[in-house]
């Protein structure tokens, strides 16, 4: 009998860890995942573990800052996760087998005076710095003005981008529109593969909060139906552009965050298609599931009277708006954590 995450995975499932531990890395390859990504959170909290100060003491005789150092950091640790995957994305010839390297974070600190135009020219400058020499990383670049004004060009110059913090259909269609114009200007389209992550149960968070009046059969279902709109729009949108690889849906966020909802809620309810970047400790408790088998729900969306009063009380601009500024907060914090987590060990070394 399969496992539980076997049975994901055979239902259509890509199953991406969100993590760049090389322990929970070989660990979840042995499986079923078949990627990883990875974000400031995840290189301070390992940082921090003190596993890595050979490498922190290496880093640090050769950089000056504590900026430069987390880079180099955050750079051995998704290169070591694209070393076990590799053979994914030769087998798949580019389709699977990927790691996410997060681009500067503090591009979208609140605190930042750069113009949109001078966010976009840096996010394609370090796109192509992070990506060069590299058959499976993925860039990730978020869904702001400034990360969206990047994206053609990054895919024109032949990268697979990650287009990360989507909350509502309207990033995911600038997002797409923007790779598509990138991929219409390359020789060769056989390479070309993007992902959009859009964000699931934050938005159920937010609901609770802010649309309390919503009905009991509702309520905690706004972020799933949200982003299987958005992967029904995304096959349609890509059936017909004749591309060799899968640009695909990045069920992302999916870790329970309301109590007493089951730690399944968003794999169960996603399974069957594209792509699932899920924390360790939700696959760890989805492995634990003896005897649960998971089959493809992905398109069946709630019932037409829940859509309607989701429709009639969401107001999903309201919400975009609201969850970006959430968003763009743990967005540039975690890479000042970094930082100082970096500062701090120099320290004690």
């Amino acid at each position: 009998m399969p496992t539980p995450l076997e049975s994901l995975i055979a239902a259509g499932t890509k199953l991406w860890l969100d993590s760049v531990d090389p322990d929970l890395v070989r660990e979840n390859r042995a499986l079923g995942a078949t990627g990883a990504t990875s974000n400031p959170v995840i290189i301070s909290d390992l940082i921090k573990t003190g596993r890595f100060d050979g490498d922190l003491r290496k880093f640090m005789a050769e950089e000056h800052s504590d900026d430069a150092v987390a880079w180099q950091m955050t750079d051995r640790l998704v290169r070591n996760a694209q070393d076990v995957f590799l053979p994914v994305w030769e087998q798949t010839k580019g389709n699977d087998g990927y790691v996410s390297f997060e681009l500067d974070p503090l591009l979208e600190d609140t605190a930042s005076t750069l113009s949109v135009a001078e966010k976009a020219a840096r996010y394609i400058e370090l796109g192509k710095k992070w990506s060069a020499g590299h058959k499976n990383r993925m860039i990730k670049v978020p869904a702001t003005p400034g990360g969206l004004a990047a994206l053609e060009e990054l895919v024109a110059a032949g990268i697979c981008p990650n287009i990360t913090l989507i909350f509502s259909d309207r990033q995911y269609q600038l997002a797409r529109e923007a790779v598509w114009r990138g991929a219409q200007r390359r020789k060769d389209r056989a390479a070309v593969k993007s992902v959009y992550s859009i964000f699931v149960s934050r938005i159920d968070v937010y609901t609770g909060k802010q649309v309390p009046e919503l009905s009991p059969a509702a309520q905690g279902q706004v972020g799933l139906l949200n982003v299987q709109r958005i992967w029904q729009a995304n096959e349609s949108w890509w059936r017909d552009k004749q591309l060799s690889l899968k640009q695909e849906i990045v069920f992302a966020s999916t870790g329970v965050k309301t109590k007493g909802d089951p730690a399944d809620k968003y794999v169960g309810a996603l399974a069957g298609s594209d792509i699932q970047t899920n924390p360790p400790e939700t696959n760890a408790a989805v492995q634990a599931m003896t005897g649960k088998t998971y089959t493809r729900l992905v398109d069946r969306l709630p019932p037409v009277v829940v859509q309607q009063e989701i429709d009639a009380k969401v107001d999903f601009a309201k919400m975009e708006q609201v969850l970006m500024e959430e968003g763009l907060k743990k967005f540039a914090d975690p890479q000042k954590g970094l930082i100082q987590t970096i500062a701090e060990k120099r320290a004690k070394l």
